[in-house]
């Protein structure tokens, strides 16, 4: 069994679809194909939840109309059949009725979430009928709201969803083809939810590690992981090979290629997961697997919106227990820490999310004092970096040696050097760090 997860732009059209189903069409080989939202489709759900939010209702009822004739459109070009595309039309027109029916009173959480999860239901009914009844090949839709569930604490139930996929898959043993939706799930309460922004990734890795798949891909318009970002530098090359670690590391800092949490059911399950691209199906992409290479330093990713924060106290020289107390305000306040570095009277650390930053400050302030630069950015280099061998890091510093650094974290994993610039200094560290580490 491999699983083949395909974002939105391989889905965003007719004629992207149709060269999906070519790219998935292998009689032999068992696969469940997980689809996101057509492209576009998931950023005007939001916007007619934002108009709801807001009272406008008229607005939104528009916006609702705006995305069902798209939608009918894109049938009409995908199933030439008027019969087979007024049946889809129909279909399709029920999800839209049932996202107007959310208009007629106050939005709550629990009707965005339904709002947010049309997106997937309409591009796997749209594919599904032009597979089976245009191209006359085999496939069964899985309901992916039947077997992927939340728990108590909002995390994947690993275990129902491996349960109820395999009940679901039970019935169609002889079946080599089984279309889902990525994203969507339902709550520990069972009502309708979704894994957040990016989540097709994280369904595709749930799903593959449920059905002990032999393989996971993940199909973007990008040939695998870069190097460095191809929007800042130019020159960028695919990375062929990453261990698990190294990807995670690349996901969380910044790579978009790949959503953060989607290589951790892989990594679990010892299943590779192989970043290819729809448009240029033949190019060998990235590779993700437990496998670590020998160079030193293989990408460079960037991470924005970082606020650093610098707490300065006499009391911390010799204070046993100083830092668990100042981690418990970030804990207290649900705020995750992405870099640290210490002094004998200073701690620098730094947080991807300031919602709750007016609070943080007013107890670290308790501490001593405290000094906060915001605009931010944090740039990760990836790697075998054990006992650097190499120099690397001496060669990134160097490259780095015209850029004013705010903050250093190196040593605390094996694979990673995180440098804290000003987000207005990222993109020339981006370049000098494509200069110093990638061009020979």
């Amino acid at each position: 069994m491999k699983v083949l997860k395909f974002g939105g732009t391989s889905v965003g059209s007719a004629q992207r679809m149709r060269e999906v189903a070519e790219l998935i069409h292998a009689p032999q080989e068992r696969r469940i194909v997980v689809l996101s939202a057509m492209s576009g489709t998931t950023n005007a759900l939001v916007e007619i939840g934002r108009l709801l939010y807001a009272g406008d209702t008229a607005a939104a009822t528009a916006s609702i109309e705006a995305l069902r004739q798209r939608y009918h459109q894109v049938a009409s070009e995908l199933l030439p059949d008027p019969a087979v595309a007024t049946e889809a039309i129909q279909d399709l027109d029920q999800r839209f009725e049932a996202v107007r029916e959310l208009t007629h009173a106050p939005l709550s959480a629990d009707g965005e979430r339904v709002i947010l999860a049309q997106g997937e239901l309409l591009s796997t009914l749209l594919f599904h009928r032009y597979y089976t009844r245009v191209l006359g090949r085999s496939a069964v839709l899985l309901p992916a709201l039947d077997f992927m569930r939340l728990d108590q604490d909002e995390e994947p139930d690993a275990a129902f969803i491996r349960e109820h996929l395999a009940t679901t898959l039970a019935p169609h043993a002889a079946q080599s083809l089984f279309i889902t939706q990525g994203y969507i799930c339902r709550s520990a309460q069972g009502h309708i939810d979704n894994l957040k922004r990016g989540g097709s990734d994280y369904s595709a890795s749930l799903i593959g590690a449920a059905a002990d798949a032999s393989e996971i891909q993940i199909w973007t318009d990008i040939d695998g992981l870069h190097n460095n970002d191809p929007r800042v530098v130019e020159g960028t090359y695919p990375i062929r090979e990453l261990s698990f670690d190294e990807a995670a590391e690349l996901a969380y800092f910044g790579a978009k290629i790949l959503h953060p949490s989607s290589v951790l059911p892989a990594r679990q399950h010892g299943i590779p997961v192989r970043l290819l691209n729809t448009m240029q199906p033949d190019a060998p992409g990235t590779l993700i697997s437990a496998k670590t290479g020998a160079e030193a330093i293989k990408a460079v990713a960037a991470k924005d919106g970082i606020t650093a924060i610098n707490v300065k106290s006499s009391r911390m020289l010799l204070a046993h227990g100083f830092l668990r107390t100042l981690f418990e305000v970030f804990e207290r306040y649900r705020t995750s820490i992405d870099m640290i570095t210490t002094s004998e009277v200073a701690v620098s650390l730094t947080i991807d999310d300031a919602t709750r930053l007016p609070q943080i400050l007013e107890e670290l302030r308790r501490f001593g004092t405290v000094e906060v630069d915001e605009n931010q950015s944090i740039i990760c280099l990836v790697g075998n970096l054990e006992h650097d061998a190499h120099g690397a890091a001496n060669q990134a510093f160097a490259a780095l040696r015209d850029i004013p650094v705010r903050m250093i974290s190196y040593g605390g994993s094996p694979n990673n050097i995180s440098i804290l610039v000003h987000t207005n200094d990222k993109m020339s560290a981006l370049k000098a760090l494509n200069a110093g580490l990638f061009q020979r």
